[in-house]
């Protein structure tokens, strides 16, 4: 390990002692047949039971659902902001007026914020990469802005979110292994100076900030082991995976999920970034995983496609025209037993906007309680046997 991606042993302790003395995590119970995990994550707006999925809010929305409804229905803990779009629109000025996110958007829970190093992968044809930081452009006005570590730090500070995540680069699939190792080499002195940052200043709005590090390396294990082994140094609150659900197959995401977490500290929680299909948080639970958020079940919703207790449904098929039953009969949100297949699928085939509500509103909800109901089962020792059927289940078309 680089003597520059490690910081002394008192910075350290001086960051233990003073640093995020607010935020914890209690690991409650681990399986006995897998490593999957029950614990709690303390935060000054709440706690977090996990294992848990967050709903992607990217400009202080989550897309096509009331505030009420991610508390009362979906029964959100906590929801992701995107600084590079918040920082683009509305902007900082206008959210540390209101006194950060949480105020601006009347949300209180704990906000988790991504540092924008997801849109430097992304957006791959608009930005420049040095070890200075990113020069990009705007995708709303074209207009060239510049991240760097101590920059998004600073963002994010100002955004206002209880968990906040490194500047990191997130590397495409495929990626060759001397670009992956000098990316990740580049992520982890850029983590230092996140972590300097933190250090030169405070909270703007009177509660608890946590830093988390992001585990880098490309599909390669010996690159994944390193970058886990440098960020558990930090002994931060908890710890982030990155850079996977790019495209790679399932076996590489689940090797890497699996190697990382045999290294990352267990007393922390372990964030798994941008994941995944609804097998995928099954499987990575039963490795460890505690943390999850993805786009998919609310942009599957706005296309018509439902995840069910009994499997996937394509509302738009023909198939579900005259189908008036529930849209899921185990489902945990009032739409699931508010309207039926057929009605949705009307909404869905006429555009209405309310056929994307309902939809988005019941995707959600079964991602959250998927997440409930493995912690129930973590717990009552089930678990294992449960799984095994779930994933069965949730393999069917229907």
């Amino acid at each position: 390990m680089c003597k520059d991606e490690t910081l002394p042993q008192i910075q350290l302790s001086l960051r233990v002692l003073f640093f995020n003395k607010d935020m914890h995590f209690d690991l409650q119970h681990t399986d006995n047949r897998t490593n999957a995990r029950a614990g709690v994550l303390h935060t000054d707006h709440g706690i977090i039971e996990t294992p848990m999925f967050m709903p992607v809010g990217t400009a202080g929305t989550v897309k096509g659902v009331h505030q009420h409804e991610l508390v009362n229905d979906i029964q959100a803990q906590i929801i992701l902001g995107n600084t590079y779009h918040l920082y683009l629109r509305p902007g900082l000025e206008v959210l540390e007026g209101a006194g950060g996110l949480h105020k601006f958007m009347n949300w209180d829970g704990p906000i988790l914020t991504d540092s924008g190093g997801y849109q430097v992968y992304s957006l791959s044809d608009a930005r420049k990469i040095t070890e200075k930081g990113v020069k990009f452009k705007s995708v709303y006005d074209g207009s060239y802005h510049f991240f760097s570590p101590e920059v998004a730090i600073d963002i994010q500070r100002t955004i206002g979110g209880d968990i906040i995540m490194a500047f990191d680069e997130c590397t495409p699939y495929p990626c060759d292994y001397h670009y992956a190792k000098r990316s990740m080499d580049m992520t982890h002195r850029w983590l230092k100076r996140c972590f300097e940052q933190m250090d030169r200043t405070e909270s703007k709005y009177g509660f608890d900030q946590a830093l988390f590090p992001i585990v880098q390396g490309s599909v390669y294990k010996d690159l994944r082991a390193k970058s886990a082994e440098t960020i558990a140094a930090y002994d931060s609150v908890g710890n982030a995976i990155g850079g996977l659900s790019v495209g790679e197959p399932d076996d590489d995401l689940y090797s890497m999920t699996d190697l990382v977490c045999g290294i990352l500290p267990k007393e922390k929680p372990r964030y798994l970034m941008g994941v995944g299909t609804p097998i995928n948080l099954l499987e990575c639970v039963a490795m460890g995983i505690d943390m999850f958020d993805c786009v998919m079940p609310s942009r599957n919703a706005r296309h018509g496609m439902l995840f069910t207790s009994e499997g996937t449904i394509n509302i738009k098929n023909e198939k579900w025209e005259k189908d008036y039953s529930m849209l899921d009969p185990n489902g945990t949100t009032y739409v699931d037993s508010f309207y039926t297949k057929s009605y949705l699928r009307h909404l869905i085939k006429s555009k209405e906007n309310l056929g994307i509500q309902i939809a988005t509103i019941h995707n959600l909800g079964f991602y959250v309680s998927l997440m409930k109901e493995a912690r129930k089962r973590i717990l009552d020792g089930t678990f294992s046997e449960w799984k095994e059927i779930q994933v069965k289940k949730l393999k069917t078309r229907l």
